[in-house]
């Protein structure tokens, strides 16, 4: 049970120890869209942190819902739940935030510059 919880953010290079279907929170720079046209509605995103990468699956009913995150967003925040399938862990989106106004911050050495999203 030694992971961070939402609404922290769990680094990528953490993603093995919550247990299948725990319920994470993610988050980093959009990095791939992937919406094949065999995927029936379903979006793949990958996310990268300075730790790795993550994969994001976004069902049809999630992306009409965070719809503008999903398009435009350059950094999200995702909550869902851990899935792993032949070594590889997805996080199955149940909530996506646009955070890309932090970007903004690193341009600014006026604003603080801590741990925002974990």
């Amino acid at each position: 049970m030694n992971w961070p919880r939402p609404p922290s953010a769990l680094p990528a290079e953490l993603l093995s120890r919550p247990p299948l279907g725990a319920r994470i929170t993610v988050a980093g720079l959009v990095i791939l869209r992937q919406r094949p046209g065999t995927a029936k509605g379903v979006i793949f995103l990958t996310l990268e942190d300075e730790t790795g990468v993550v994969n994001i699956i976004v069902w049809r009913a999630m992306y009409e819902r965070f719809r503008r995150a999903v398009i435009a967003g350059r950094m999200l925040r995702v909550t869902g739940r851990l899935q792993r399938d032949h070594g590889v862990s997805h996080v199955i989106a149940e909530e996506i935030e646009d955070i890309s106004q932090l970007l903004d911050r690193l341009l600014d050495p006026t604003l603080p510059q801590g741990p925002e999203i974990r």
